[in-house]
């Protein structure tokens, strides 16, 4: 477990942006399909069609983007205006995935940051919350 004050080095944050951005939307959206494919995210994302979400993972300057179309996770610009973007360090992230700190706390903490259209950010968050953490999952963050 990191420890709260855990910061990855100064360097990957500066060389973070200048890499490409797509592996990072390629893979976000392989996870969530195989993920919803096999039922593990078995959640009703329809709010989510035509819309684009980004996660920003500031110390790594690494940014995916994912566009919700037609029942399927997709990977979208990074260049592009997200409709509602999620930004926090690694290990904010990190203690979001293995539910030690709930994400109202980081919020108020300003550890997690919403922007864009808040209000399709807090129906996300909130169905997100709501899925219960697939069992291999929770032993992979142990």
């Amino acid at each position: 477990m990191l420890p709260n004050d855990f910061r990855l080095p100064d360097f990957l944050g500066e060389i973070g942006p200048k890499l490409p951005q797509r592996p990072w939307s390629g893979a976000l959206c392989a996870s969530l399909e195989l993920a919803r494919l096999t039922r593990q995210l078995d959640a009703d994302f329809s709010f989510l069609d035509g819309r684009s979400v980004r996660i920003i993972v500031e110390d790594l300057g690494a940014r995916a983007t994912v566009r919700y179309e037609r029942g399927h996770f997709r990977p979208a610009s990074a260049q592009s205006e997200a409709d509602v973007s999620f930004r926090a360090s690694l290990a904010s992230y990190l203690t979001l995935l293995r539910r030690t700190e709930d994400p109202d706390t980081l919020f108020f903490q300003r550890k997690l940051r919403i922007e864009g259209d808040t209000e399709l950010g807090l129906q996300l968050k909130n169905l997100l919350d709501s899925i219960e953490q697939p069992a291999w999952l929770a032993r992979l963050l142990a």
